[in-house]
Parts: C-alpha cells; structure tokens; sequence
C-alpha cells in the first residue's frame, strides 16, 4: 500500500541517483563483454593439461583467467545494480539472469584450472615464481593454493562432488522456502490500534516498540510459528551439520570448524580467544540487563523486553546534505585525504540515495575492480540512517583504496576484513557524535544505542558462534541434533548470556530455528572478530593520531593480498591474541558504567 506513494524512479533527482551509467555508456559494450567472456572462457582450454609445463604458459593462464573475470564481473555487477534500481524491469532481471548463466559457463570452462595447478609441488612452483617476472604478482595466491593441496582430491573425485553440490546445498534451500514462502506469523496490533500482518521485516520494529503488548505479540506470534514447525526444522539443520561434518571429513579436516576457518588461514585460537574473553565479561552485561529491568519498571524483565530502546530518541530530521556534513566531521580522524574523497565520492554520484518504486530494500557497497564503488540506499532522514551511510561508505573506501593500490587478482575482501573498514568508521562517528553532544538526552540516547550495538553484534553474534560450536561437536562425535537438544542446548545459552535479571521464557529456546546464518557453519563469528577489531583500530586511531591513522589506511590499501589476521596486523590489530577483544570489552564495560551514572544520577 505505501508502495504507491513513493515516487518513480525517473522523477527522482540525477544528484540522488547513482551514476551507473558510467559501467556501461553503450550497453551493446555489455553484450559484447559478455559473449567475449564465454568465448575466452573456452578459448582458456588450450591450457588444458599444459598449465605448470613452464613458467611463462602459466604466467600467461594466470593473466587470461584473471582478465576474463574481470571483464564478466564487471557485465554482473551492472545488470545486477540496473535490476535493483527497479525490481520489475524485465530488461534487467533478463540481463541479469544472462550473467548467472554466464558465470555457471565460464566456470565450467576453467574448472580444470586448481586441480591441475595442484599437481605441482611447492618447490616447482617457487622455481617458476623466481624465474619468471610476470609470476611476481601471483605469488601469495599460488602459495595459498599449494598449502590447500592436501584437502583437494583427485580430479575425478572433485567432479563427483562438484555434481553432488547442488544436493549438498539443498538444506539451505529447504529452510529459505519454509522460512520466506511457507512460513506466516499472524497479525499484530500496533501502537495506533491498525491490525498489521506480522513479516520478518517488520519484526524488530514491534520489538523496539514502547508499548510492551504490541511487543509481546510480536514476540509471540513469531516463535509460535517457529514451535509449529521445530521438528522440521530441526531435521533440516542436523543434516546441515551433518553434511558440514562429512563434507571436512572428506577432505582430510580435524572437524568442520577447521575447515570453515582454513579457508582464510585462520588460526582456531581466534574462534576460543573470542567465545572465552566474552565469557569474562558477561557479569558486565548482566549488569546491563539488570539497569534494562530497573529503567524499564517491570516485574519480571522477558526476552521481548530486550529490544525497545531505553531513551526515547529526540525528534530531530536529518536531511541528505547534513548527514554528509556529519559524515566528513566524524571521520575527519582519518584524514584529508579519506574525507576529501568521501566528497568527491559524493559529488561523482556513487551514492543511490532515496527509495523508488520498485527499488531492493536496505543498504549496501558493490562495485566491480573497474567501477565507482557504489552505495545503494533508502534513506529517509533519521540518525540510523545517517549511520548506515557511514557504514557503507566504510565499505565503499575499502574498495577504493585496495582497488588504486591492488591488483586484480587481490582487489577484495573476505568477510574477516571487510567489516572492519565499516565498523570502523561506526564507532569514530558516534565517538564524534558524544563527544559534542550537549543535549543531556540525546547523549543518554547515543550511549544506550552504542551499548546495544555491542550487545547485538559482539555477544549476539559470539552466542551464536558458540552455539554453531556445540551442534557440530555434537554430531561429530556421534550425536543427533534433535529439537529438544537443540531448543535444550540454546535456552541454555541464552541464559547463560543475559543472566538473572532476565526471566525464563517459554519461547526462546525455539530463537536458534530461525537464524539463517546458521546454514552457512562458522560464518557468524566474523562478526563478532570484525566489531571487536574495528573498537580496537578506531580506539587506537583516536589515541594515537597520525601513526594509527597511517597503519589503518595502509590496511585499507591491501585488499586480500595476505590473510586476513596478517593484514589486520597491519592497523595494528593481532586478532591471534585475545587483546582486541578484551580491548573492545573494555570499551562496553565502561559504556555501561557512564550509562548507569547518567540514567540513575
């Protein structure tokens, strides 16, 4: 229904849009690339059995591979962008469904290139990168490559599970089906008395809602749903883990959580270090539940009580052009340079700013290796919104620095690292933002809301991570995930993590059933890792000025040219040991200390 008050996208002004066409001024250019992508893809055959058979054939392979990639993320990427301007614009859901196929080709084409790059050993490898210049560049990736090769199979194994993948996969599917289509969770009575179907998308407003029945039955619709369906659902993720567990298994892994980490070379220590220093930390955040019971004036504080916000944000509309100005001020810390190109970055058009009809809901950073960076947002006007920007534009830099100082082949990031850049400029903004508040409520507002931000990010997040831990451990030595183990082994955690002040619920325990990151194992962690690197880099940064400054850009700079724990190093950030994130707890502990003297003084 509100859908029909926003307005079309050609009505919208140029400023506020992205300037995508930048991609592609001519798109018959992205036909072509595409076409020439398939067909260089095949042409890439000639290298078929022949890759290692001297230094210069496989420095030649390396540069081809490279290059038709390059090309075909760029044709992706803007089909995909043109799509999510207007979802109902056929040209570009085509457009787009062409790149899928497209991918799943080229992919199929070069598919030999790992195996047989597999054959070699380390010491022919290195003869090859000492004889031939052009190897130089390729040197980290065909290292980390060799130190895989014990967990790659023979070619004809790899083909069989390449086959298999898709059937793999298949629990993922199942739970995206049954959680997005099958799935209803009722109506709820909102604050002005309309009758409002509950969705997932609305979820954590009721939450956040100051009336607490309207939070109730948000709270209760949704898990009564989730409890109608747990045995399902219960299935499904054990043989998630299940097929996690075989999946390492085959390939010669200790345990699906080594697996999951050794892509990225992380070491398990990182993982432990996280789950145990939050440990020691939870009396401070069931000190904070305890103030969250005290403020809010309730009996008996329950799991829907968690989420409204304990100071009522003051009224305060936050046009476009002034979340910029805010922008630039709370990251001046990092330098001239960064925010004369956060300018430039808004003057060059990378930002999508305001929603259209048709427009994909929410906020992110994409781009191709030879595109703007650009942002897609739906803003209107409030300080989330403000943040939101600030994140993206986190995201957004990262890209830029890496992909002026990077080539191709480490023009990106992994998950580990990428959402450092973001968080980073988070937590310099809302420094900023309470070091020059005046406004006694406002400041009171600004501290719980960064206090929730740890507690939703860094603990959430590490209780999943810990949950994850215990499923797997739990079938790989022999067990079954059942939904009474599961809901069991989940209340109990959640206990454990909010503490006494929190009252026992029936429906918390049904909470781990509808988490979607859960069916990709030991993903969620690195949010955690990410929050807790990030608190430590922008901490650092405001303490030491310029030197941190430096380091933190040189990091940006790096792309995946090393593994993530070594080019965090680089910022200054050793996240092998336990002290960012004791750093970052820290940094919470004292939060809620300022906050308590505030909201009980």
């Amino acid at each position: 229904m509100a859908d029909k008050n926003l307005k079309q996208r050609e009505n919208i002004e140029e400023r506020y849009k992205w300037d995508i066409e930048a991609m592609y001024p001519d798109e018959t250019q992205w036909e072509k690339d595409l076409e020439l992508s398939i067909e260089k893809a095949n042409e890439f055959s000639k290298y078929d059995g022949k890759l290692t058979e001297s230094a210069a054939t496989l420095a030649e392979a390396l540069k081809m591979r490279d290059d038709i990639w390059r090309r075909l993320e760029h044709a992706f990427v803007y089909a995909h962008m043109k799509k999510d301007e207007d979802n109902r614009a056929d040209k570009y859901q085509a457009m787009d469904d062409k790149c899928g196929t497209a991918i799943a080709k080229v992919s199929a084409a070069m598919s030999f290139f790992t195996p047989q790059l597999l054959e070699s050993t380390e010491e022919q490898i290195q003869t090859y990168i000492a004889r031939e210049p052009a190897l130089k560049q390729y040197e980290f990736l065909l290292l980390d490559a060799l130190r895989e090769k014990a967990h790659v199979l023979t070619e004809g194994e790899e083909h069989l599970l390449a086959q298999l993948s898709e059937v793999m996969g298949s629990t993922n599917d199942i739970f995206t089906m049954l959680n997005n289509a099958d799935m209803t969770f009722g109506t709820v009575t909102d604050e002005d008395g309309d009758t409002v179907p509950l969705t997932h998308g609305n979820y954590i407003a009721f939450m956040e809602s100051h009336d607490r029945q309207v939070r109730k039955a948000a709270f209760t619709n949704m898990y009564e749903a989730y409890k109608g369906l747990i045995n399902t659902i219960a299935t499904t993720y054990n043989y998630n883990v299940k097929t996690d567990a075989v999946s390492a298994r085959i390939r010669k892994y200790d345990s699906a959580r080594q697996a999951a980490l050794s892509g990225g070379n992380i070491p398990e220590e990182v993982y432990d270090n996280l789950i145990s220093v939050v440990h020691e930390y939870l009396p401070v955040l069931h000190r904070y539940i305890a103030l969250r019971k005290q403020l809010l004036g309730v009996d008996e504080l329950k799991m829907y009580d968690v989420y409204v916000p304990l100071v009522k944000l003051p009224k305060n509309e936050i046009p476009y052009e002034k979340a910029v100005e805010i922008m630039k001020e709370g990251l001046a810390p990092l330098g001239d340079e960064y925010v004369n190109q956060l300018q430039k970055g808004v003057d060059e058009r990378w930002l999508d700013v305001y929603e259209n009809q048709g427009k994909t809901s929410g906020a992110y950073s994409f781009g191709s290796y030879d595109s703007k960076p650009y942002v897609l947002l739906n803003y209107t006007d409030t300080l989330k919104d403000v943040f939101t920007i600030v994140h993206e534009m986190g995201h957004s830099m990262h890209s830029w620095y890496t992909r002026n100082n990077q080539p191709f082949t480490y023009g990106d990031h992994s998950i580990f690292t990428a959402e450092v850049a973001s968080t980073v400029n988070e937590s310099l903004l809302i420094q900023h933002l309470l070091d020059k508040e005046t406004d006694l409520d406002m400041k009171k507002y600004l501290i719980g809301y960064y206090i929730e931000e740890f507690r939703t990010t860094l603990f959430r997040q590490t209780m999943f991570a810990e949950f994850e831990d215990l499923t797997h451990k739990e079938v790989e030595g022999g067990g079954v995930l059942t939904a009474q183990w599961l809901n069991d082994t989940y209340d109990k955690l959640n206990a454990k993590y909010f503490g006494p002040a929190l009252s026992e619920d029936e429906y918390i325990k049904y909470e781990w059933a509808r988490i979607p990151h859960f069916y990709r194992g030991f993903y969620v962690y690195q949010y955690a890792t990410g929050y807790s690197a990030a608190t430590a880099i922008s901490r650092k940064i405001l303490t030491e000025g310029k030197a941190a400054r430096d380091h933190y850009i040189q990091f940006l700079k790096s792309g995946s040219s090393d593994y993530p724990v070594e080019l965090l190093k680089i910022a200054g950030v050793d996240m092998s040991s336990p002290e960012p994130i004791r750093l970052a707890m820290e940094t919470f502990k004292e939060l809620v200390e300022e906050f308590e003297q505030l909201m009980q003084g």
